[in-house]
């Protein structure tokens, strides 16, 4: 929604859809809600139905007004690939995200089936990344689901880490985040899940960012592990992947 984000690894968030329904474990604390909610006492026009999912149309074409290039992270207070959020509305987020080609889009979602599905109508910009987030190994599906889509940097988001995700299959992937939980009733995260998935990175040559080990004061926590911080970001993709012809089984 505005320019400057906290969030680590990006730098502006662009919110044209608001609010989202839980979907697995990793949505039980959700950060979004909270702050949604505290939006909506604020009084924010755009959270006036608090944390209840509400297409933003006015905020479409705000990044194309934004002409500093920059890393937008789409819908951080909200899921792209929500059922409901019509499939005529995910082509207009589209259709800004390849006209403002001078920023860089970065793209989360728990709903990976959707995503999948809905690849064969969506003209992938070579300037979005599109990420799944995955918190337990319940949900490496996930990434199956991700790696037939045809865009062209694809990423996992394992945030947050819940247990030990082993054996990843990291073909196709460019990059990976890793971070704790954080707030309220935040769950632990066990250094060595956090080290192992470091190592499956280097061995397969992807990039790896360690966001955060999260808790109720994230802050004091930090974010270095064994005495560095990683950073690592993917290379820019230049062109996006070989169509794969995929049904679309809902196309609203």
């Amino acid at each position: 929604m505005a320019n400057g984000s906290p969030i680590e690894w990006t730098q502006s968030t662009w919110n044209p859809i608001t609010g989202c329904t839980k979907v697995s474990p990793g949505c039980k604390h959700c950060y979004a809600e909270r702050m949604a909610e505290r939006l909506q006492l604020m009084g924010q026009p755009n959270y006036r139905h608090g944390f209840e999912l509400t297409l933003q149309p006015h905020m479409l074409e705000l990044p194309l007004r934004w002409r500093t290039p920059q890393t937008i992270f789409v819908n951080s207070m909200s899921d792209l690939f929500h059922a409901d959020v019509p499939g005529s509305y995910i082509l207009q987020i589209f259709d800004v995200m390849r006209r403002a080609h001078w920023h860089e889009f970065q793209i989360l979602t728990k709903r990976s089936e959707r995503l999948r599905e809905m690849d064969a109508v969506i003209d992938w910009p070579a300037n979005v990344w599109m990420g799944v987030s995955v918190e337990s190994q319940a949900y490496v599906s996930r990434i199956d689901d991700l790696r037939l889509v045809r865009a062209g940097t694809r990423f996992l988001s394992l945030e947050p880490l819940l247990g030990p995700l082993a054996g990843l299959n990291l073909d196709g992937i460019d990059w990976v985040i890793v971070g704790g939980e954080s707030g309220p009733g935040a769950r632990p995260m066990d250094r060595e899940w956090v080290t192992d998935i470091r190592q499956q990175c280097g061995r397969a040559e992807v990039a790896f960012f360690f966001k955060q080990w999260g808790g109720v004061n994230k802050k004091k926590t930090g974010r270095e592990l064994d005495g560095h911080t990683y950073d690592a970001m993917p290379p820019r993709a230049d062109r996006a992947r070989p169509h794969r012809s995929l049904a679309v089984l809902d196309q609203r």
